[in-house]
């Protein structure tokens, strides 16, 4: 393998740059006088970015990308063997490495390197880690797969010794960190195209924890992690514990909700209230993802004072139950939610929500996905009054398995909800505008490109 020495610095150039957690890394490299170069489908925001503070970037992917000035070549899981500009990398013998694997080597570079892992969670438990340490002036680099209004976007390049980010299990590529400090939310399936069961996921995720060093290293876990006692008992780093309940190093008690169904609750640290904890984001699964944040930043010595405070200045990333705006009465939210924990975590805070009628639309992500957890899925929506089905976005797939949004539509009525599937985003918001009252909630629901119609809605209003 290829190790970069990150004090003398070269060109690299991203296969993939325009990606959320690719985009970080250049800007990153950017800041450290590295000569950054990088191709992506199309523009975006961060693209744009990434050229007004020096980058080269090329709309589209074409082996006339690779110049022989390249040192090094970065790519995403997305990017496959036959891609025209990885093929001429392979020719030119030019060094390649993965986004996970350079990740990994960067992390070495700092004292305490923070990664926080989990099915569900990640990015908004990474923002409330990084408000929490920006509060207390710690001046961190940040790596979050969303962007942080804090921070005005996905990445800050800080000048201390702590990097915190976010660690992924798809394809295994969390296995590839470095971490002083692991965090593990919750386990559970998903990524079903690449892992054979949750047995395997679980593998998965015990071999990371494995990547903790054993003296100077922490785990931070959530105790409510099924059958927690046989996947920590043959781990010999520091455990921290966490929970909603009683018997963890830090639990939550006591919860409750304001008229926006913003969380409060009473912080318990081994056995004894500590503090009182109040939340800018919405839903039970954020107290839960407090937890976590609490427990790293008592671990580096931060003032309660400034954890409380952190935690309290985090209002959500985008696409985290996200207020978009007001049409004719209606509030428009938009969430990421597309497993179905995440989607019954999402509707159950909208029940807590100012609203008379819930009106989900919802569009699955992937074929696997959808197959995997057809069912589920389908119960999940049916705590939404109503829901709309979108057409299944593929992102890295074709259509083989026979999956539609038709026939989870008639699943959800099934299972006791209500539900309509609709071949396009403007039939969707033709029937919202025809249908939805003062007062009802929508959510646009998923990680592909549904956050378009609630922005479509807003501007015919």
């Amino acid at each position: 393998m290829y190790y970069v020495d990150f004090k003398n610095p070269i060109h690299v150039h991203f296969i993939g740059i325009g990606g959320i957690s690719m985009s970080g890394l250049a800007e990153i490299l950017l800041a450290r006088k590295f000569t950054v170069s990088g191709s992506d489908n199309n523009a975006s925001a961060l693209t744009d970015h990434l050229a007004s503070i020096g980058a080269r970037i090329f709309i589209g992917q074409s082996a006339a990308n690779i110049s022989s000035d390249i040192d090094l070549v970065i790519y995403t899981a997305a990017i496959h063997e036959d891609n025209p500009e990885l093929c001429k990398v392979r020719r030119l013998g030019i060094p390649v490495l993965s986004r996970a694997e350079f990740l990994g080597q960067l992390m070495l570079n700092y004292k305490d390197s923070i990664a926080v892992s989990g099915t569900h969670g990640k990015t908004t438990t990474t923002s409330m880690m990084s408000e929490i340490l920006l509060e207390n002036e710690m001046d961190p680099t940040i790596s979050v797969g969303g962007v942080l209004k804090s921070i005005g976007g996905n990445v800050r390049v800080g000048n201390s010794e702590t990097f915190i980010t976010e660690a992924c299990e798809y394809t295994n590529s969390f296995l590839n960190f470095y971490p002083r400090i692991a965090v593990i939310l919750n386990i559970e399936e998903d990524h079903m195209d690449f892992f054979k069961d949750l047995a395997d996921i679980r593998h998965s995720f015990h071999e990371f924890a494995l990547r903790v060093p054993e003296k100077e290293g922490v785990l931070i876990i959530n105790g409510e992690i099924p059958r927690f006692d046989s996947f920590v008992e043959d781990l010999d780093m520091k455990i921290i514990t966490y929970g909603i309940g009683e018997g963890y190093d830090y639990s939550a008690i006591n919860i409750k909700y304001d008229e926006f169904a913003r969380g409060s609750f009473d912080l318990v640290k081994n056995g004894e209230v500590t503090a009182h904890i109040g939340l800018g984001v919405t839903g039970r699964h954020n107290v839960s993802n407090a937890l976590p944040a609490i427990a790293v930043g008592d671990l580096l010595g931060i003032p309660m004072e400034s954890i409380k405070k952190g935690l309290l200045n985090f209002t959500g990333t985008d696409r985290r139950f996200e207020y978009k705006g007001t049409c004719s009465g209606f509030t428009i939210i938009d969430d990421y939610a597309h497993h179905p924990t995440e989607i019954t975590a999402t509707l159950k805070t909208a029940r807590r929500y100012p609203h008379n009628k819930t009106w989900c639309i919802f569009q699955p992500h992937t074929y696997t996905r959808t197959k995997a957890f057809f069912k589920e899925f389908a119960q999940a929506l049916t705590i939404a009054d109503h829901v709309i089905l979108a057409d299944i976005y593929a992102a890295r797939e074709t259509d083989t398995l026979g999956m539609s949004s038709e026939l989870l539509a008639e699943e959800v009525n099934k299972a006791g909800g209500d539900a309509i599937y609709l071949p396009s985003f403007e039939a969707i918001e033709e029937y919202i505008l025809s249908n939805c009252k003062d007062r009802d909630l929508v959510i646009t629901m998923g990680a592909g490109n549904v956050v378009q119609i609630g922005e479509e809605l807003l501007e015919k209003c």
